[in-house]
C-alpha cells in the first residue's frame, strides 16, 4: 500500500455513480489529500436507474433519489463540492485544468496531482425535422425527469411515443401505462430489446402487446412533426405510417462524453470511449477514467469495449479514487455486461455473449435453452422461465445467458455471472451446489438443467438445434418417436418451451410440467438434429 498520509491534490471531474465513488474511496483511502470534485450539473450525485419509476409513481419521493447531497460530501468527507462549474480544457503539462462558471462564465484554472475523469454519456439525439421541439426530450438526469413529469402530471398528457426499446425505453414505457397514458413504442430493430436474442424477447412483446402499448417494430422516426406552436404533436415513420403523441421520448442510446480526453491528447479506443489499463488510469498516468465514458475489458473476448451500466462504473471509481490517493489498488476485473430489466408482469436480463453478438463478434459458441419453473412446481405460486445459456463448444466455458420470466430471473443471471467470473465451465456450472426448498427453488434449478442440456452436448450424448431454429422442412429425430399426427403438437411444443407466455396446443397433458430443453450451436445449425433430451 502506498502512503496513506501523503499530501496532493485529487480533483474528480464529474459525479454520479464514477465520480462520487472515486472522490469518496480517495478520501478514505488517504485522510490528508485535498480533493475538490467538480460537476457541471446541480446534483452530484443521484440514482440515474431511478428516474423512470419516479415519473411513474413507483418512487414517490423525490428526495430518495438523492445518493449523496453536496452538503454530505463536504460534512461527511471533507471534500470539496463545487457544483454548476464545469472542466472546459486539460492543460496536461502544467497539470491544471480550466474550471467555467455556469452563471458567471467566468473561468479559473486549478492545480492537480491526479486528476480523475468521471465525465459520463449523452443521449442520442438523431438529426431529424422537429427534434428541437421542447416537448421531445431525453431521461438522463434528474432535470430530464422532473421535464418529463411535469408532463405527466399536468394531466393533460394522453398520448406518449417512445423511441427506442432498450432498458430506458422499455420501462419508460412501462411507467407511462401505470401512468395512463396510451403509449407507442418504436424500435428500429424487428425485435424489441435488440441486446438479446430474438426468440428470447417474444415474451416481452407478448406482455407489451397485452398492456396495450403499440408497437412499431423494424421501423424508424424519419420526421418529428409539430403544430401551430411548435410542439411535437407526432411522428412520421419510414414505413409511412403516422402517430399522433403529446410527448416524444427518445431513448436510442448514448454517446460517450470523451471530447475533453480527445483535446488533452489521451488515447481512445474504436468506440470513442477513453482507453485505460486495469488500475483505470489513461495514456497519461496522472489521469484515470471512470464510467460511461471508458472502455472496460469484456469478459468473453478479454477485448476492450464500452460497456455504459452503474455497477462497473462504482467499481471502476472506487478503485482509481484508491489509486489516486495512495498509488496502489486491485486491478479492475473483467466487465460481463450483466444486466437485467422489468417489463409489466416479466422480467428479461442477460450477462456475457449472446448468440447474435457471438456471431457478431466471431466468437465460436453454443448455445442450451429450457424452459422451468422459478420453484418446486407443487409449491403455490411457480412461475415459467425460459433461460438461455451460451458456451464454448471446444472446452464449455460459460460464455453467457439470458432469461425470460417470472420471478427469479435476476437470481440466474448472477449465479452464471458469478460463475463467468471465476472461469466456469458447464460441467462446473451443472455441479453447483444452490439453494433448494420449495417456495425458493427445486432440486434441478434452471441452471443446473441447461448446464445439463450443454454437457450433454459437449459429450456427444445428445445433438440439438438451436432454439432460434426454422424447423419448417427439416427432418428431426425427435419425431421418430411420435406418430406423423402428433407432429404438429410436438412443433407447438418447441415453441411454447421458447414462448411460455403465448398460446400453443400441446399434445399430451404429460408433457406440460416437464421443461423443455434445446441446444445448438450459432455456427453449424444446418445438419443438427432435434432429438429428445434423456438423462436428467
Amino acid at each position: 500500500m502506498g502512503e496513506a498520509g501523503k499530501k496532493r491534490t485529487i480533483v474528480v471531474v464529474g459525479g454520479v455513480a464514477g465520480g462520487a465513488s472515486a472522490a469518496t474511496r480517495a478520501r478514505r483511502m488517504n485522510e490528508h489529500a485535498e480533493i475538490i470534485l467538480i460537476e457541471k450539473e446541480d446534483h452530484v450525485s443521484f440514482a440515474n436507474c431511478g428516474l423512470p419509476y419516479h415519473i411513474g409513481g413507483e418512487i414517490t419521493e423525490r428526495a430518495k433519489l438523492l445518493v449523496a447531497t453536496p452538503e454530505f460530501l463536504r460534512k461527511r468527507f471533507r471534500i470539496d463540492v463545487r457544483v454548476a462549474q464545469e472542466v472546459t480544457e486539460i492543460d496536461r503539462e502544467r497539470k491544471e485544468v480550466v474550471i467555467q462558471q455556469r452563471d458567471s462564465q467566468e473561468s479559473n484554472r486549478l492545480a492537480y496531482d491526479k486528476l480523475i475523469l468521471s465525465p459520463g454519456a449523452s443521449p442520442i439525439i438523431p438529426h431529424i425535422t422537429g427534434v428541437d421541439a421542447d416537448n421531445v426530450l431525453t431521461l438522463r438526469n434528474l432535470s430530464d425527469m422532473d421535464r418529463i413529469k411535469a408532463y405527466v402530471d399536468s394531466g393533460r398528457l394522453k398520448r406518449a411515443i417512445v423511441v427506442g426499446s432498450g432498458f430506458i425505453g422499455l420501462e419508460m414505457v412501462e411507467q407511462l401505462v401505470r401512468r395512463e397514458v396510451k403509449t407507442a413504442l418504436v424500435e428500429l430493430q424487428s425485435h424489441v430489446l435488440p441486446m438479446m436474442d430474438p426468440e428470447m424477447t417474444e415474451p416481452i412483446k407478448a406482455e407489451l402487446v397485452s398492456h396495450g402499448v403499440d408497437l412499431h417494430l423494424g421501423t424508424a422516426v424519419e420526421s418529428i412533426t409539430t403544430d401551430e406552436n411548435g410542439l411535437a404533436c407526432g411522428v412520421i415513420l419510414s414505413d409511412g405510417s403516422q402517430l399522433e403523441g403529446d410527448l416524444v421520448i427518445l431513448g436510442i442510446g448514448v454517446r460517450s462524453n470523451s471530447q475533453l480526453a480527445v483535446n488533452a491528447n489521451l488515447e481512445t479506443g474504436r468506440s470513442g470511449a477513453i482507453v485505460t489499463n486495469n488500475l483505470m488510469q489513461t495514456s497519461d498516468p496522472d489521469i484515470y477514467a471512470v464510467g460511461d465514458a471508458v472502455e472496460y475489458v469484456y469478459g468473453p473476448t478479454g477485448e476492450p469495449a464500452r460497456i455504459a451500466m452503474a455497477g462497473p462504473a462504482n467499481r471502476a471509481g472506487r478503485l482509481a479514487g484508491q489509486h489516486a490517493a495512495v498509488d496502489d489498488a486491485e486491478p479492475m476485473q473483467e466487465v460481463w455486461g450483466t444486466a437485467i430489466v422489468r417489463v409489466f408482469g416479466i422480467s428479461a436480463g442477460f450477462t456475457g455473449l449472446t448468440g447474435a453478438l457471438a456471431d457478431r463478434l466471431g466468437v465460436e459458441s453454443a448455445h442450451a435453452t429450457v424452459v422451468a419453473k422459478n420453484h418446486a412446481g407443487y409449491f403455490p405460486g411457480s412461475e415459467m422461465m425460459t433461460l438461455k445459456l451460451s458456451y464454448s463448444p471446444e472446452n464449455g466455458r460459460v460464455l453467457g445467458c439470458q432469461v425470460v420470466g417470472g420471478e427469479g430471473c435476476d437470481k440466474r443471471l448472477d449465479v452464471v455471472a458469478t460463475a463467468m467470473h471465476f472461469g466456469g465451465d458447464v460441467r462446473r456450472l451443472a455441479g453447483v451446489d444452490l439453494a433448494y426448498a420449495p417456495p425458493f427453488g427445486s432440486a434441478k434449478d434452471p441452471v443446473h438443467l441447461a448446464s445439463f442440456v450443454a454437457s450433454n452436448a459437449l459429450d456427444g450424448i445428445e445433438s440439438f438445434c438451436d432454439a432460434g431454429a426454422d424447423l419448417s422442412g427439416r427432418k428431426c429425430s425427435m419425431f421418430a418417436h411420435f406418430p406423423r399426427s402428433n407432429q404438429s403438437h410436438l412443433l407447438g411444443l418447441i415453441r411454447w418451451s421458447i414462448f411460455p407466455s403465448m398460446s400453443y396446443e400441446i399434445g399430451s397433458a404429460s408433457w406440460v410440467n416437464r421443461p423443455m430443453m434445446t441446444s445448438g450451436s450459432s455456427r453449424a445449425r444446418s445438419g443438427s438434429e432435434v432429438i429428445l433430451p434423456r438423462g436428467f
